[in-house]
C-alpha cells in the first residue's frame, strides 16, 4: 500500500501576552544603560516562531502525519484514513512481528508504504490455503478477517537486516510476496494512531 505525507502543518492557536512586557527600570547609577521595552508585536511574533519550531521539530524527528490512500490495510487502514507515525521509536527500540509501519518502498524509496511486519529476519516463511507458518508454526493473526483464503508462496527464508511485510487485506495486497523484503533501513516509523476521520479514531493495533 503507498501512503502519502501530509506536509500540511497547522496551529490553530498560539497563546501569547496580551500586554507588552516591559523590563524594571532602574535609577541611573552611573553609566548603566536602562533594559529596552519588548513590543507587543515582538512579543507575538517570537511566541510564533518558537511553537513553529517545536512544532517542526517534533513532526520531523518523533511523530508525522499521513494518509492512506489505498485498501490493501483493510480493515485495519481505511482509504484516506490519516495516522500519525512514530518515528523515535526506532530509535530506542526495534521493530516486532505484527507491529503495522510505514517504510520506503525497496523499488522507489521515494515512495512510503505501510504494511505489517510477518516475516523477522531469519525466519523461514512459508504460506498454506489457510495461514502464514513461520518456521513450521501457524502465525495467529486475530487482526485479519477469516473470510479468505491464501494463495502458496514459499517457503523463504528471511535475511539478515530485512522484513517480510504484508497487507491486511491479504488476496488485494501488492506486498513483499510481490516486490521482495523490506531493509530495516528503510523503515519510517510505526503506524500508531488514526487521528482522521472522528469515526475511525484510535490506536492500531
Amino acid at each position: 500500500m503507498k501512503i502519502e505525507q501530509d506536509y500540511h502543518v497547522e496551529i490553530d492557536h498560539v497563546d501569547g501576552n496580551d500586554n507588552p512586557v516591559e523590563a524594571e527600570q532602574t535609577p541611573d547609577t552611573g553609566g548603566e544603560k536602562q533594559k529596552t521595552k519588548k513590543g507587543p508585536l515582538r512579543d507575538f511574533a517570537e511566541t510564533v516562531l518558537i511553537a513553529l519550531v517545536i512544532a517542526l521539530l517534533i513532526r520531523t524527528f518523533i511523530f508525522q502525519p499521513f494518509y492512506v490512500p489505498t485498501t490493501s490495510m483493510v480493515p485495519t487502514l481505511k482509504v484516506n484514513d490519516r495516522i500519525i507515525v512514530n518515528e523515535i521509536g526506532l530509535r530506542f527500540g526495534s521493530v516486532e512481528r505484527g507491529d503495522v509501519m510505514v517504510f520506503k518502498y525497496p523499488l522507489d524509496p521515494e515512495l512510503n508504504y505501510v504494511k505489517r511486519i510477518i516475516g523477522m529476519p531469519g525466519d523461514t516463511l512459508e504460506i498454506r490455503e489457510h495461514g502464514v507458518y513461520i518456521n513450521g508454526e501457524l502465525l495467529e493473526e486475530p487482526y485479519l478477517p477469516e473470510d479468505f483464503s491464501y494463495s502458496p508462496f514459499g517457503p523463504v527464508d528471511v535475511p539478515q537486516g530485512s522484513f517480510f511485510t504484508m497487507g491486511d487485506n491479504r488476496p488485494f495486497s501488492q506486498d513483499s510476496r510481490s516486490w521482495g523484503f523490506v531493509p530495516e533501513e528503510n523503515m519510517v516509523g510505526e503506524a500508531v494512531l488514526i487521528y482522521w476521520p472522528f469515526s475511525s479514531m484510535g490506536r492500531i493495533r
